[in-house]
């Protein structure tokens, strides 16, 4: 007979034998109250504890007030960073009601404030389209932060009421009259969640110019009141504006700004049926990148979905049927493809819909079914509407097509060259690829090294077992400039592609990737600076799937070398020179600033950049979409005049700058 267990109230004790099922009884139930959950598993609703979900809180107030605006109740939303980083949002919307929520015992805008799934979104009497995380946002951002204020002004009076990590320490309490309308969120994120409580400038901004464009008429305003700010420019606080009469169509107009266009102005298409209203808005320009970006209730679904499969029948469909009732297209020559008609493409896609179906929990993609018939269907009548009025517009964008499919033939000849060329040469690589000696991607690095002597330096300093060193020679292409073809004809791209595996572009597979961590390696110095934002350029256009997947990282290599006697560090900015220099006796301190990482021996090299243990990496990750485009479009793209004033907007910002 087994042993007998005995069991009181749900709680088991076992014999050292027992199975570990035996031990899991009632006990080990957890039953969370309120708002315990979010600050117990904040990952679950924010994404994560970082940067990206510290940014996410502030989305989420914001969208509140923008749904107020997509109600018709609201027409203006000023977003403030206050001197302590705490963050101020306040509409002109109604403002949360105030009155006593029978059901719950309290007031409706502490429910709103305190309990998950709860909000005007569910009804759709108030809210006939919304964003936001399912209707958890501002409780979300109340668990989360350190303290919350809430101020209501409504029905000709003013309500404040104070909250604490979620738990209210006031009552909602009217403080006046007020002949004015709407709702202030003042918050402090709680930094025992967040692993940063700094917010960036850019990235608050990139969010709210998005919200202001697909969101005509409504003015937005941001101001950092910040004596430095977190980018760290040091410039006094000034109000931002954003407020686009135009729409999508200034969106795109916003885009290609400093780019040549086949057409002016963007193509316009909207419609509704079923409820569901679509509008986009598209323009070809003189790049080889296409660029789509799709909203659907005003969430930016970076990986798509049905409104965008939706989008790209249309167009192949209505450019085709157009092109031959123009005798554009001869009867010998095949349709052109959805490939065909990518390139120079910008297009922004938004519709808006009752009861959206996102796939994941970070809402990167649509899943409505009956949306692709909608969008196909409004965007082809749309288009051939358009083509017809202005039948000049069609010529430009069939010649590009046309130049294109010849292009991606040629491409396609120069792809099956790299990949003859891997499986014939195996490890023999151009550009001396050291390859280790394990054979698990998911436990092997690749560092893609600046020049021949850091490369010598990194081969003798690596761990041969997991460590792979890859020295570029030559200068990378600018991809953010060329055709697919002559990337690949690049020695130095060819040479990147055969030893990564994974092909690039539409030909990229995931599945053949050789290395799960990829560093970028190159000198602290403005040409190590422009060879790493190259091979980011060609990461983030052609094998941007790395980027998302987490594979792609950044060396930090140190700048100083300091020794006092026997006692060495290793300094990675000048502040951190500082501030070790000022505890040390200057006389009999040696001071070596590395121009180069061939200047350390392997020795340092392992131990300062390489050693797992020790290394400081900074990994690549894509917070906003829009703005991360708008950059490399800037930093790398044939226009001067955007570039110039970027620089000159910035360069108060930049770090270890030897001239």
């Amino acid at each position: 007979m087994p042993e007998e267990i005995n069991v009181t109230a749900g709680v088991g004790s076992a014999p050292d034998n027992a199975s570990p099922s035996a031990f899991y009884g009632a006990k080990d139930i957890q039953v969370l109250e309120g708002l315990e959950a979010v600050r117990k598993r904040p990952g679950m609703y924010i994404g994560d504890q970082g940067a990206r979900g510290l940014h996410h809180l502030v989305y989420e107030v914001v969208d509140n007030s923008i749904d107020e605006a997509l109600a018709g109740f609201c027409d203006r939303v000023e977003v403030v960073i206050l001197p302590d980083c705490s963050v101020s949002v306040r509409d002109n919307g109604r403002g949360i009601p105030t009155e006593y929520h029978t059901g719950a015992g309290k007031s409706a805008a502490e429910v709103v404030l305190t309990v998950l799934h709860a909000g005007g979104k569910f009804d759709k009497g108030a809210y006939q389209v919304s964003g936001g995380l399912h209707g958890v946002g501002v409780s979300v951002v109340n668990a989360l932060s350190s303290w919350l204020e809430l101020n209501i002004k409504r029905d000709g009076s003013e309500y404040r009421q104070r909250y604490e990590r979620g738990v209210p320490v006031t009552e909602l309490t009217r403080v006046g009259d007020s002949d004015e309308h709407g709702t202030s969120v003042h918050f402090m994120a709680d930094d025992e969640i967040f692993s940063t409580t700094e917010y960036s400038s850019d990235i608050l901004k990139g969010r709210l110019r998005e919200l202001a464009f697909l969101n005509p008429g409504v003015t937005i305003t941001f101001e950092d009141l910040r004596s430095e700010s977190a980018d760290g420019d040091g410039k006094p606080a000034q109000v931002k504006t954003f407020h686009y009469e135009g729409g999508i169509r200034s969106f795109v107009e916003y885009l290609n700004r400093g780019k040549e266009t086949t057409f002016k102005p963007p193509l316009c298409v909207q419609g509704a049926r079923d409820k569901t209203t679509v509008e986009v808005a598209l323009q070809y320009n003189d790049t080889y990148i296409e660029r789509v970006f799709a909203f659907a209730n005003l969430i930016n679904t970076v990986e798509g979905g049905t409104h965008v499969s939706g989008f790209r029948t249309a167009l192949t469909r209505a450019i085709n049927d157009e092109a031959r009732r123009a005798k554009l297209l001869r009867d010998k020559d095949a349709n052109l493809s959805g490939d065909d008609l990518k390139e120079g493409l910008t297009v922004v896609i938004s519709i808006k819909l009752m009861e959206p179906q996102f796939e994941g929990q970070t809402k990167t993609k649509l899943g409505n079914g009956d949306v692709k018939g909608i969008v196909d269907s409004i965007v082809y009548e749309g288009l051939k509407v358009a083509f017809e009025e202005t039948p000049e517009i069609l010529k430009p964008i069939v010649d590009k097509a046309l130049r294109a499919r010849q292009a991606r033939e040629a491409a396609r000849k120069a792809r099956d060259l790299v990949r003859r060329s891997s499986v014939m040469n195996k490890l023999d690589l151009p550009g001396k690829l050291a390859d280790c000696s394990n054979r698990d991607p998911s436990a092997c690095e690749l560092y893609i090294v600046e020049g021949d002597s850091a490369g010598g330096s990194a081969k003798q300093g690596r761990d041969r077992g997991f460590q792979a060193i890859l020295p570029l020679r030559g200068k990378i292409l600018n991809v953010e400039k060329a055709r697919l073809d002559k990337i690949l004809s690049n020695d130095v791209v060819r040479t990147i592609i055969q030893a990564l595996g994974c092909g690039l572009g539409d030909d990229y597979d995931s599945s053949r990737l050789r290395y799960h961590k990829i560093f970028l390696m190159a000198d602290a110095d403005i040409d190590g600076a422009h060879i790493r934002t190259l091979l980011l350029t060609l990461f983030y256009r052609y094998m941007p799937k790395i980027i998302e997947d987490g594979h792609l990282f950044v060396a930090q290599p140190p700048l100083y070398r300091v020794q006092e006697g026997k006692k060495i560090a290793y300094c990675y900015s000048e502040k951190e020179l500082r501030d070790i220099t000022s505890k040390m006796d200057s006389k009999r301190t040696n001071i070596q600033r590395y121009k180069g990482l061939g200047e350390m021996n392997p020795e340092q090299l392992w131990e300062t950049t390489m050693d797992p243990e020790n290394r400081i990496i900074l990994k690549v990750q894509v917070e906003d979409a829009i703005l991360t485009d708008e950059l490399f479009g800037i930093l790398m793209g044939d226009a001067v005049e955007p570039r110039r004033e970027f620089i000159e907007n910035h360069a108060r910002e930049v770090r270890n700058l030897d001239i």
